[in-house]
């Protein structure tokens, strides 16, 4: 099940990822401005709830979702 979700690994020593961050680098947004706005306007969930602040920081094992594409972060 989760092996159909595509994965974002975070660099080595990185312990998390803002959530805008997550957007715009799997390329669901543009750019940053876009992907905050989405966020703060209910439209992005993290691990299936709602989640709208910005800089959440996103860890391993977490599922950010957006417009029907989602993503999982893994550690290396």
């Amino acid at each position: 099940m989760d092996s159909a979700i595509p994965t974002l690994t975070l660099l080595s020593g990185e312990q998390h990822i803002e959530l805008y961050k997550v957007l715009k680098v799997q390329g669901m947004m543009s750019a940053g401005g876009e992907a905050k706005h989405v966020i703060s306007t209910g439209q992005v969930t993290v691990n299936g709830e709602v989640e709208t602040r910005k800089r959440k920081k996103v860890v391993a094992g977490e599922v950010v979702s957006f417009n029907g594409e989602s993503v999982k972060i893994i550690a290396e």
